[in-house]
């Protein structure tokens, strides 16, 4: 596969080709070692494409796991405390977790703990790949790799999307570079206020 498109938002790539060079080529490398037609092994059920054989999102998906991991990217987790208040919720937002479960309840209020995990983070940059329905793709961008730099657990993130040439050949309605690179700018350039690097993937 190739990267055929890549966007920064908040200097994203800039400071990934300045500090964490060596981690950029290492997604190159992987995305480049991916052979999609191997992949294309999903007989489509859908009227428009009955009998077809499209692109299968969770082969994919199992493809870079192997690879990622075997560089050592892994899971991680950011967990907080939240409550019903919400200038409560702003003073705690950057605390420590302990700290927030404390203040919640030293203002009379029940905490409840929650948290949001990443597939892959390694050296502070996150790396979601998602090939999963395209409403996941906005909690990636605007929520998970927000609470990570937040957290102060990572200085960017990385979204792996499928172009549109991809996506119309894959069995399940991803989100696409195109698409999100919409949603993205029509948000205004500080929003999500956290450095980002979107990558349009295809064969």
């Amino acid at each position: 596969m190739k990267i055929v498109e890549t966007y920064s938002h908040l200097n994203g790539l800039e400071y990934l080709l300045v500090h964490k060079k060596k981690l950029f080529k290492e997604i190159e490398a992987v995305v480049k070692d991916i052979d999609a037609d191997k992949y294309r092994t999903k007989v489509s059920k859908e009227k428009t494409m009955l009998g077809k054989l499209l692109y299968s999102p969770e082969e994919m998906n199992a493809a870079f796991h192997e690879r990622l991991s075997k560089l050592g990217w892994e899971e991680s987790r950011v967990s907080y405390w939240v409550t019903q208040d919400a200038k409560l919720i702003r003073k705690t937002l950057t605390m420590d977790k302990d700290d927030q479960k404390k203040e919640i309840e030293l203002h009379g209020y029940k905490p409840i703990l929650s948290y949001n995990q990443t597939d892959y983070v390694k050296d502070r940059v996150a790396i979601e790949v998602q090939f999963g329905k395209y409403s996941f793709v906005a909690y990636d961008l605007f929520v998970k790799h927000l609470a990570f730099y937040v957290g102060d657990k990572i200085d960017v993130g990385i979204e792996i999307l499928p172009m549109k040439s991809l996506q119309i050949e894959m069995s399940s309605g991803p989100g696409y570079y195109e698409g999100e690179l919409y949603n993205v700018v029509r948000q205004g350039r500080g929003v999500p206020s956290v450095p980002l690097v979107i990558l349009g993937i295809a064969p």
